[in-house]
């Protein structure tokens, strides 16, 4: 893929007038924590180092402005590969073919330590921020804990499990005064900071609609047996906070479609789309949440489902959320389009976001797929009044966290807009769970005034100890 340099990057965003810290809310008493110098290489540590975990390791250790002291992760089996051997246990789809990556070992000329109990790393004093990939039923207690050992935190989105975690983080960044950043990369886009400013200079006109989509396709799972976890993988530790449990290969490899550990598709994933329409449409609460939808297409043990349809009523605005995962004829951007001036064919782009304004209709892709605004067609052909086309955005992100970390300030994607973010499809799985109940949000407390079972689902019932996020944190 294209690497964007920091140089570029804020050269890029100088001559969109916005600045590296666009959004940016200096830390009040950087006193309090640990000082990183602007000439300071800040040291990490790796909480959670399969799949996602893996690449963000490789991605801040070929950086060379920063150190890799320590991976973690239960299961020690990957510890020889991701460290040294470099070996990556799946590409995800929506990354494309990529090419296999050095060892973090090699990419920064030392060897991190390894080690199974992410807490170790907590102890040290010489590690300045924690960047974790792990399933997200442990985002929320990685995030809390590190920032109560002095830690500054790199999360991988979504923000948590449930509404309840997410707001804890929220209260521990602001406590503990640490950067807390969100992996919602599109926010340090340049791309998509232009998508903003366009929507900010009234050039749109007021937007009354946003349709967020997530189309593609994700089977089901047939039921297999409990047994035994592999050597080497902790499995108390994995499953955590959630509900005990006997290792099920089912729950190892496909958590995100299980209650118990995520939210579905809808959340683990479409994510990045609400989190872009929120931005862009610069809402936060919702007055109220519907959702509908099942798991139709094909049968399994996932409870999460594979239909869904939600509606959003902000003042003057209706944003909604449409997700199919039976759909293959929907198609994730590739990486030759990321990487080269070409828009995707918007009608069957599956991770698209549509805001119509009183001027003009928008449509943005996610992850460097540009974004498009359309006028009214011309002799039954489209007219395009306005683009910009996108590049990936990894880099800028890691570029915006480590500026933070060095400068005490919040970055652009702070844990309080990915919390704000990760409400909208939590609420929209609390009101699907119960059938469809519409329910009425109250800003002020994020609960709902108008029932107690939705309240009753916006956080876990019990949590395993020791596995619990002290309240208040």
């Amino acid at each position: 893929m294209t690497k964007v340099t920091r140089r570029q990057f804020l050269q890029h965003s100088k001559q969109l007038g916005i600045g590296a810290s666009v959004g940016a809310t200096l830390l009040t008493h950087p006193g309090r924590a640990k000082a990183v110098s602007p000439n300071e290489k800040p040291v990490l540590g790796i909480v959670g180092i399969r799949g996602r975990g893996h690449l963000l390791a490789m991605g801040f250790a070929l950086r060379g402005d920063c150190e890799i002291a320590y991976m973690a992760d239960v299961d020690s089996r990957v510890f020889e590969t991701s460290a040294s051997k470099g070996y990556m246990r799946f590409t995800p789809p929506d990354l494309g073919a990529l090419p296999r990556p050095e060892g973090v070992a090699r990419a920064q000329g030392r060897a991190p330590k390894c080690v199974s109990d992410f807490r170790r790393v907590l102890d040290d004093k010489s590690v300045d921020a924690i960047v974790t990939g792990t399933p997200d039923h442990w985002h929320a207690l990685v995030t809390v804990w590190s920032c109560q050992a002095g830690k500054d935190v790199y999360v991988e989105k979504p923000a948590s499990q449930n509404p309840w975690e997410g707001r804890k983080m929220v209260e521990a960044a602001r406590k503990y005064e640490r950067v807390v950043q969100l992996g919602t990369q599109s926010r340090s886009a340049p791309y998509m900071k232009k998508a903003k400013e366009y929507i900010e200079n009234g050039e749109l006109g007021d937007i009354h609609m946003c349709r967020v989509y997530n189309q593609k396709i994700w089977g089901n799972r047939p039921a297999v047996d409990d047994g035994d976890p592999p050597e080497g993988l902790d499995w108390n530790m994995w499953n955590g906070p959630a509900p005990e449990a006997r290792y099920n290969f089912n729950y190892w490899e496909h958590w995100n479609h299980f209650w118990r550990y995520s939210g579905g598709d809808s959340i683990n994933d479409s994510i990045h789309q609400y989190d872009l329409a929120r931005w862009l449409c610069n809402v936060r609460h919702p007055k109220s949440v519907y959702s509908t939808g099942g798991r139709w297409a094909e049968e399994g043990v996932f409870d999460t489902p594979d239909t869904q349809m939600a509606v959003y009523d902000f003042d003057k605005l209706v944003m909604t959320f449409e997700m199919t995962l039976f759909t293959p004829y929907m198609l994730l951007a590739d990486q030759e389009l990321r990487d080269g001036d070409i828009f995707p064919h918007w009608p069957q782009n599956a991770s698209r976001i549509e805001l119509y304004g009183t001027k003009g209709l928008m449509i943005v892709g996610r992850h460097g797929m540009g974004w498009q605004v359309f006028g009214r067609p011309h002799q039954r052909k489209p007219v395009v009044v306005a683009q910009e086309y996108g590049r990936w955005s990894d880099e800028p992100h890691r570029d915006d966290f480590l500026d933070a970390v060095r400068n005490r300030r919040r970055s652009n994607a702070d844990i309080e807009e990915g919390h704000l973010s990760t409400l909208l499809p939590q609420y929209a799985n609390i009101s699907y769970r119960l059938g469809g109940e519409k329910l009425v949000v109250d800003p002020k407390t994020e609960r709902f005034t108008n029932s107690e079972a939705g309240n009753a689902l916006l956080r876990r019932e019990e949590y395993r100890k020791p596995w619990v996020i002290s309240d208040p944190v």
